[in-house]
């Protein structure tokens, strides 16, 4: 994808931080947060979290043309069985407001939602991810790097580029590319990419696979292996 000509330099960062452990936490499955009539955030919370313990925190964000089920899927099969909380919210348009030029409205839901999350869930501080899909990983970088206080890893799986905003801290990074992707090819995008956050000072781990523009479960597996997030 084609960088935007104008992007907001002033409104990527959120000033959502994990807090005490809260009185309750929510029932394990998913839930809609309830911030919004349409397009609401998704928490899914997996059964067997100790309610003294802090626990790991992935937000993932959608492609071009989703919505939150479609961020959720990308690593629910791993939340019970590695017992992350996963949140997902949806954008407010077709896409994310950064990857159309202007960092603003989908940023305020999205630290809505985690002032939300972090007073009904205990949250790790060390332990909080943020990954996505397509445009989705796009924005991921953008959003991760601009709040590395917040976000100690950012995972993005087939992005396009990285939406310009002034970056906080060095979170760890995995990209994912499919090099036969036609939707996004790999050497206008990932090729590029790695190289600069590279030279930039970014711990990246990359993988190339064989195949179009999707997310293989070996991917998804061996990202949350890279985590480093067991029990």
């Amino acid at each position: 994808m084609d960088r935007p000509r104008e992007t907001s330099l002033n409104s990527a960062a959120m000033s959502a931080k994990p807090g005490k452990e809260p009185a309750s936490a929510p029932v394990p499955g998913q839930h809609a947060l309830g911030l919004e009539s349409v397009r609401d955030t998704l928490l899914y919370m997996p059964a067997g979290i100790p309610g003294v313990q802090p626990a790991p925190l992935i937000l993932l964000l959608h492609g071009a043309g989703g919505e939150a089920a479609g961020g959720l899927a990308l690593l629910s099969a791993f939340a019970e069985t590695r017992k992350i909380v996963l949140a997902a919210p949806s954008s407010r348009s077709k896409t994310w407001d950064g990857v159309r030029g202007v960092f603003g409205p989908d940023v305020e839901v999205i630290n809505q939602a985690l002032e939300r999350i972090f007073h009904l869930v205990f949250v790790d501080p060390n332990r909080i991810a943020v990954g996505g899909f397509s445009d989705g990983a796009s924005y991921a970088l953008g959003l991760g790097l601009a709040n590395g206080d917040l976000f100690s890893r950012v995972m993005a799986f087939s992005p396009g580029f990285v939406p310009p905003a002034p970056r906080t801290g060095k979170p760890r990074l995995f990209v994912s590319h499919g090099d036969g992707d036609t939707v996004l090819p790999i050497d206008r995008t990932s090729r590029r990419l790695v190289p600069l956050l590279r030279r930039d000072g970014y711990d990246v781990t990359y993988r190339e696979f064989p195949g179009g523009h999707m997310v293989p479960a070996a991917i998804t597996r061996e990202t949350v292996n890279w985590l480093g997030w067991q029990r």
